[in-house]
């Protein structure tokens, strides 16, 4: 297993960031956090641990920089600029696709709360290299006209408890013209801090992450077949 802290360059910034990939990875989850956090959030960190064990890789990054949060930590006013976020997490795919642990490897771009807003703006920059778009407790309302152009198919997952955010994803998933699932995970709260709550959110993560994997595998098989190649 490939495991390094990284520096990635991402619109115009170095962003701090935690890259593990495990052998034969699959595809790489790259993490946008929600509004006040981290790529310390001990939430997403077990998300990251248990999808490793599904070959999948990892990056998880701070999106501000070191200055940027103590700012926003004042004010609050960065964690809400989706379109800085995005920017940075379509350089962040960017930069991924000239990693040599990573090139070539699917994205799949995992957000939570305000990051899943900039997840989806991030997609729609990025169609031909994000695989899929999940959000866990998120506010995908935040990425405004991307919901109705982003190609990349998305799994939008709210707790049953969190009936705020669970309005704004509903509305959110009727503006949505891409391949969509909008999961209910019954008595979580927005943090899904309740006993298993969190485990369901990654075990749907995988199987979702499988589905789309093998959708792509198979379009590249049948998009082979149709064309054979010429006998010498």
């Amino acid at each position: 297993m490939f495991s390094e802290l990284v520096q990635v360059s991402a619109g115009g910034v170095r962003l701090q960031g935690d890259l593990v990939v495990p052998s034969a990875a699959r595809a790489v989850v790259l993490f946008a956090h929600g509004s006040g956090s981290s790529r310390h959030s001990a939430r997403n960190r077990r998300v990251a641990a248990d999808l490793r064990t599904a070959h999948l890789g990892t990056l998880l990054i701070d999106l501000l920089t070191e200055r940027e949060e103590r700012h926003d930590a004042r004010t609050g006013e960065h964690r809400f600029d989706i379109a800085l976020l995005a920017g940075r997490l379509a350089g962040a795919v960017d930069w991924l696709d000239g990693h040599p642990e990573t090139r070539g490897l699917p994205v799949v771009l995992f957000g939570a709360s305000t990051g899943a807003g900039a997840a989806l703006v991030a997609a729609e920059a990025r169609p031909d290299r994000v695989l899929t778009v999940v959000s866990r407790g998120g506010r995908p309302d935040l990425a405004g006209a991307a919901l109705e152009t982003v190609r990349a198919p998305v799994l939008l997952l709210v707790g049953g408890a969190d009936p705020e955010v669970l309005r704004l994803n509903q509305e959110a998933a009727r503006r949505l013209h891409a391949p969509h699932s909008l999961r209910v995970v019954p008595g979580a709260t927005h943090l899904f801090a309740e006993p298993g709550a969190l485990e369901q959110v990654t075990g749907a993560t995988r199987v979702w992450c499988d589905e789309q994997l093998r959708a792509v595998a198979g379009s590249l098989a049948g998009s082979a077949s149709t064309h054979p190649l010429e006998e010498p």
